[in-house]
């Protein structure tokens, strides 16, 4: 068996048409299709997708960003509930997950459904 890449993530969602919003208009993704019923939403995420689902299991999701401080920024004043600010998680000094010295940044928000998010950003 061979795994190559992500193809999909979902999360979990009280209020669909809130989660929609949420996703599409506050962070940008680009919307693919609702079926309702059963309770599905599809989202374009790089070359995955996220699933958001009516009463789906809670999970956490990590999306890329090229400036985490903008990114975290720019939800704080959109009105989004910040847990965690912009911190340094390791530096890759071996080169585990890609470039040897890269530093591996995060943040975490909540989304509308009160979903844990975080926010990576890989740095030089």
């Amino acid at each position: 068996m061979e795994i190559r890449r992500l193809h999909q993530v979902a999360q979990q969602a009280e209020d669909l048409q809130r989660a929609i919003a949420f996703y599409r208009d506050t962070l940008g993704l680009r919307f693919i299709a609702l079926f309702d019923p059963p309770g599905l939403a599809f989202f374009e995420l790089g070359d995955a997708r996220l699933l958001i689902e009516r009463g789906a299991a809670p999970s956490q999701i990590y999306l890329e960003v090229p400036d985490i401080e903008s990114a975290y920024a720019a939800l704080g004043t959109a009105g989004v509930e910040l847990v965690d600010p912009p911190h340094l998680i390791f530096r890759d000094d071996q080169g585990t997950f890609g470039t040897p010295g890269i530093e591996e940044w995060m943040a975490f928000f909540k989304d509308s459904e009160g979903n844990l998010v975080g926010l990576v950003e890989r740095r030089p």
